[in-house]
């Protein structure tokens, strides 16, 4: 449907319909397909023709939810899995080898940090962690011969540091490796790397693409090469979307460049708000014009800073930081204390002790993640209400 605007593709992309002309697409919830005969059968797992077979790696409802996302991405494919974490997995796995070598942000969600610098060393492949703004850094880190993959999230999760993703493609390529973007806070209605010379785009789709917090999903968008060595690794490592998760992403999508829009605009007045309260040292958005990388996330991000918004309180040293960031997130009644982001709903987190937990603390400090650190996904909810609820805790800071 390449003729739609993207708008139109998150309504109506998809596999056709069944003989039943289902206007919803059809969700289905079979682990095997019957085949007309062996012959067929035969051919269809030895990849001659197509027909859907096993829902491990083929399943109508997680087609759809495929083209869908790969329509709104700009990518030929689009490959499902069973998290945002199992997609980095399933592209370390079907691109990487023994004595490869991985440049990555250090700013990134701490699992990908645990992922690429502790778990896959163990496997043979180094990854050197990087300043996600310095190019320099970027390109000492390159290994020549060696270096297969870089690796960035913008913007980060929790800082919402912004890379340059043509000059880090360009850079990529010059040194004949890929480029993988983590496009998770964006998304591709507000971002689309491929067009800025990115080779895959990482999602978690439990984020905003769901939009409501209901299902755990993921997937890689990229080129036809690349999908295909990442779906025979997939057909044999099995970190297979359900066709059910898969369902839901797919109906979240129809809405997501309308909450994209919604939930940003909260964002930027939620910021602006904070950047007023004597109790708080400094805000992170790319929406200000005080973020380092404003400019950047403008050009990049159609124009919107996204709907995740981290702010640091004032505190003389880190044990007081940490109790007055308790403080104010145990002060709300309406804000949902978890760590995920991407819901309608507003969530709060500490990501020193969250989504960050498990790093060093040399490793967060290396990370900008401080221990009086605010991560807030900003919802649908009336912007008053939000700021009333944070108010509970600042005002009384200890």
């Amino acid at each position: 449907m390449p003729e739609f605007h993207r708008d139109t593709l998150a309504v109506r992309a998809a596999v056709e319909r069944s003989a039943y002309g289902e206007n919803s697409e059809a969700l289905f919830l079979t682990s095997s397909f019957v085949q007309p005969d062996s012959a067929t059968a035969a051919r269809r797992f030895a990849g001659e023709e197509d027909g859907y077979i096993y829902s491990r790696f083929s399943n109508p409802t997680v087609a759809s939810m495929e083209q869908r996302l790969a329509a709104l991405e700009g990518a030929e494919r689009c490959v499902a899995t069973a998290s945002g974490m199992a997609a980095i997995l399933l592209l370390c796995l079907s691109q990487l080898k023994a004595g490869d070598h991985v440049v990555c942000s250090r700013s990134v969600f701490g699992a990908t940090i645990k992922l690429l610098g502790s778990d896959l060393a163990r496997f043979g492949v180094e990854t050197t962690l990087v300043s996600q703004t310095d190019l320099a850094q970027w390109r000492a880190a390159i290994r020549p011969g060696r270096t297969r993959l870089l690796f960035a999230e913008t913007p980060t999760n929790p800082l919402t540091e912004v890379c340059d993703i043509r000059a880090l493609a360009d850079l990529a390529h010059e040194a004949g490796a890929l480029l993988a973007v983590d496009n998770c806070f964006a998304t591709p209605a507000l971002q689309r790397p491929m067009e800025l010379g990115a080779d895959v785009v990482v999602h978690s789709g439990t984020k905003y693409l769901d939009g409501q917090g209901r299902v755990v999903a993921g997937a890689l968008c990229t080129g036809e090469a690349i999908a295909q060595s990442c779906v025979s690794t997939l057909r044999s490592a099995g970190m297979s979307l359900s066709p059910f998760n898969a369902w839901v992403v797919l109906k979240g999508m129809e809405t997501l460049s309308l909450r994209m829009q919604a939930q940003s605009a909260r964002a930027l007045e939620l910021a602006r708000w904070l950047q007023q309260h004597a109790g708080i040292a400094a805000v992170h958005y790319p929406g200000l014009p005080s973020h380092p990388q404003h400019a950047l996330a403008m050009a990049q991000q159609s124009g919107l800073g996204g709907a995740v918004v981290s702010f640091e309180l004032r505190a003389s040293t880190p044990e007081q930081a940490r109790a007055r960031a308790f403080h104010v997130i145990d002060s709300t009644r309406m804000l949902s204390i978890t760590a995920n982001l991407g819901d309608v709903k507003t969530l709060i987190t500490h990501p020193a002790s969250t989504s960050h937990g498990r790093l060093t603390e040399e490793q967060r400090q290396a990370a900008g993640i401080s221990q009086g650190l605010i991560r807030i996904a900003v919802g649908l909810e009336h912007l008053g209400d939000i700021q009333s609820d944070l108010l509970r805790g600042l005002e009384t800071l200890p």
